[in-house]
């Protein structure tokens, strides 16, 4: 029973039935190309015979009067007693040669056959098989030349030994090279199951080794590598995200708990206790807000608002944003304008986030651009894009923090002492990457910070993204 096992296994093995593989298609071919020779050459005999054959007996033919020395002649030519012919009458009856009688069935038409013939040899009459071609004379008479089938049945025979114990080597060095390359492949087959045994029991910043080639294998590792670094990146995200929300959830329900704590025991009028509610009435619509956030970008990171895609005027929704927060720009005294070129600017996209993405920008650089500043929103139209612009003269950012801004709960250094949760330009980020519309950032010309969203035209658009893009940070944006 346990043989048995060991036994199957051995068989499950791929190592095992790559070899088996190999051998068996090795010897495939080498049985191929050993019946081809063997044909060729059987092939090549049989012909050269019958043509010597068809010559003689046209030669013995051509001449009634001499036919009989042609056939002895013929006869005579052969010291091995491997010629035969004859002369017969019209009645049947021999007139020359070594072969007892007529061959039965054999054509008079000049061509060679196997035939079976009565031959004498050494004074001894013998049943064989022979290769025959025969001619009908003027006169009714037949002349016989003919060979025996001895020496191609010897040729065919040593061919067919010869190939059969070719074939021995054959299938031992077939098996051989198989095990040879297949122990390669075998070598990196367990490396590999080591590497994702190893990401399975958690460890994410492990890789598959890859080798020095660039042969399929190689590339499939290359694509699962980079796979894991998608997923250690996204579960970093995910545990950062975690942690973040946490801390955040945190502060306003300990302040929450706190002022009910202290409402209630202090508390000794209805106003208090209102006062209270209120309050907490904020706090819980800040958490609540926030929360609404992470999920508005998870929705759209998953790609499930793309099916209210529809023909989008940009240059409208950017009008329209810039209204919406010029009485927070008049309250600021900043100064808040909009240059786009006459026409439509269509974009194909969700017309509510392109417009929450402008506001969570124009929100951004009015927030920290100071008294008598400006803030920009400009249209452009390219051959390949509508590119939106947003130019504050707020204090940028430090180069060390430009590549941080659009993770979730981000809040550079600047921003600590304002409110909010660091989920803005999170979620500009998602949505830019939803309408397939690169985030560029830099320096603005006079300070501050130029932010760049390139929408594809309606146009180019065609049909839903299939791959997650990240936004492109050229520069750092002036808060986030």
């Amino acid at each position: 029973m346990v043989d048995r096992l060991r036994s199957a296994d051995l068989f499950r093995s791929t190592a095992i039935r790559w070899a088996l593989g190999i051998a068996l298609w090795s010897l495939l071919l080498a049985l191929a190309m050993f019946a081809f020779v063997y044909w060729q050459t059987a092939d090549y005999l049989r012909e050269e015979l019958a043509e010597t054959l068809r010559l003689e007996v046209r030669a013995a033919a051509a001449d009634p009067g001499v036919a009989a020395t042609r056939v002895d002649t013929w006869i005579a030519m052969d010291v091995h007693a491997t010629h035969y012919g004859g002369l017969f009458a019209p009645d049947g009856t021999r007139r020359a040669g070594n072969l007892g009688a007529l061959p039965a069935r054999l054509a008079r038409d000049g061509d060679a056959y196997r035939v079976s013939a009565t031959v004498d040899l050494a004074g001894r009459s013998l049943q064989d098989e022979i290769w025959a071609a025969a001619l009908a004379l003027a006169d009714g008479s037949t002349v016989v030349i003919a060979h025996d089938t001895d020496e191609i049945d010897r040729v065919k025979a040593t061919i067919l030994r010869a190939l059969g114990l070719g074939l021995v080597p054959t299938l031992a060095l077939s098996a051989l090279g198989g095990l040879l390359l297949t122990s390669r492949a075998r070598r990196r087959l367990a490396a590999t199951e080591a590497a994702v045994a190893e990401v399975m029991r958690g460890d994410l910043g492990k890789r598959l080794p890859v080798g020095p080639g660039d042969d399929e294998f190689d590339r499939l590792t290359r694509t699962v590598n980079r796979m894991l670094d998608e997923i250690e990146h996204l579960m970093g995200e995910v545990r950062s995200v975690g942690d973040a929300v946490a801390h955040d959830l945190r502060t306003p329900l300990t302040r929450l708990r706190a002022r009910l704590e202290r409402t209630r025991s202090q508390a000794r009028t209805v106003a208090e206790f209102h006062e209270a509610i209120d309050q907490g009435l904020v706090w819980i619509d800040q958490t609540l807000a926030m929360v609404t956030a992470v999920l508005r970008i998870g929705e759209m990171e998953d790609g499930r608002r793309r099916g209210a895609f529809t023909r989008v005027d940009l240059g409208e929704v950017a009008a329209v944003a810039v209204e919406f927060h010029a009485p927070l720009a008049e309250e600021k005294d900043i100064d808040l304008t909009l240059a786009a070129p006459d026409g439509p600017h269509p974009v194909h996209g969700d017309r509510d986030l392109c417009f929450e993405a402008l506001s969570n920008l124009l929100d951004n650089a009015l927030k920290f651009t100071p008294p008598g500043g400006r803030v920009a929103v400009g249209l452009q139209r390219t051959e390949a894009a509508i590119v939106v612009t947003v130019a504050d003269t707020g204090p940028g950012l430090p180069p060390g923090e430009r590549s941080q801004v659009f993770h979730r709960f981000y809040r550079a250094e600047a921003a600590r002492q304002t409110p909010g949760h660091g989920l803005g330009l999170s979620l500009v980020a998602a949505i830019a990457d939803l309408h397939g519309a690169p985030v560029a950032i830099r320096d603005a010309a006079g300070g501050g910070c130029h932010v760049e969203l390139r929408f594809p035209h309606a146009e180019a658009e065609a049909g839903p993204r299939t791959a997650r893009s990240a936004p492109s940070i050229t520069s750092g944006p002036s808060s986030p």
